[in-house]
Order: C-alpha cells, then structure tokens, then sequence
C-alpha cells in the first residue's frame, strides 16, 4: 500500500474503521504533552491546594486517565485498545501547568490518540478545576512527542 493512502476511507471515500485483523500484536507506547497557561495567582493557589474543588494537580491526573481509557468512545474511527498502562504527569511551571502522558498496551494499532486524550482531558480539568478564579485560562501545544512499537 503506497504511504500516502488514506487507510480511514474506502473506495468511494467514505470514512471506515481501518481493518487491523492481519497485524501482529505488538507493544505500543506514545508520549504526549500539553499546557494551559495561567494567571500567577492561580498557579500560586495551585501549588498552595488553595482551590475550593480540591487538589487540581490529583484531580487532573485522573481526567486524564479517564479520557485515555474513553478514546475509543470519543474518536469515531479510533479502535478499542487493551491499555496496559498509563501514566499522566502534572508539572506546575511559573506560567502554567504542563501535563505529559505515557501510554503502553499490547495491540495491532498505535496508541498515539490515547495519550493525546489523556493530555487533553488532563489540562481540560486542571481547567475545570480553576474556571472560577481565572478567565484567561488557554489550553495548547498539545501534541505527540512520540510513538514506538516492539515486536513481542
């Protein structure tokens, strides 16, 4: 198949699901990172456990999971994965917060959406989280730093 094919639409470009049934499984990983930038008080208030919801580095941590295990239900095109595991690293810097993912499972398709969900739904609670205090709150650079597979 020539590289630049679409594999997400059929012959007469209507979108499918890509057919992984004749991949081998292998262990997948992808990194991901984002930030949301904030006002100094609020990364003060952060970093003090000042916010009246409660911990938001915690709180976040696990949006972030949550939204790496939902993927599939929020990307139509995206295949179910048996995540085998997923870390979601929260860093309060001077102007913000950056969360970073990791995320692993054994499959035939990359994982790469699962840790941009994660990051995603990560800074999108530290967001709800802080909504009350800070209305210059901007979620970006949210991206993929890498993927790998390993033969098993």
């Amino acid at each position: 198949m020539p590289k630049n094919k679409l594999t997400h639409v059929d012959s007469s470009g209507k979108a499918k699901m890509v057919d992984v049934s004749v991949k081998p499984d292998q262990i997948r990983t992808a990194v991901a990172e984002g930030f949301i930038s904030l006002k100094p008080e609020t990364v003060e208030m952060i970093r003090k456990n000042l916010m009246k919801k409660g911990d938001v580095l915690t709180v976040a941590q696990i949006a972030g999971i949550q939204a790496a295990k939902k993927t599939s239900d929020i990307i139509p095109l995206c295949h179910p994965l048996a995540i085998t595991d997923i870390n979601v690293d929260m860093e309060i810097a001077d102007k913000g917060v950056k969360a970073v993912s990791t995320v692993k499972c054994v499959g035939k398709t990359g994982i790469e959406m699962e840790a941009l969900a994660a990051v995603s739904g990560a800074l999108l609670g530290v967001y709800d989280m802080c909504k009350a205090v800070d209305k210059t709150m901007v979620i970006k650079e949210v991206k993929l730093v890498s993927k790998k597979k390993e033969d098993m």
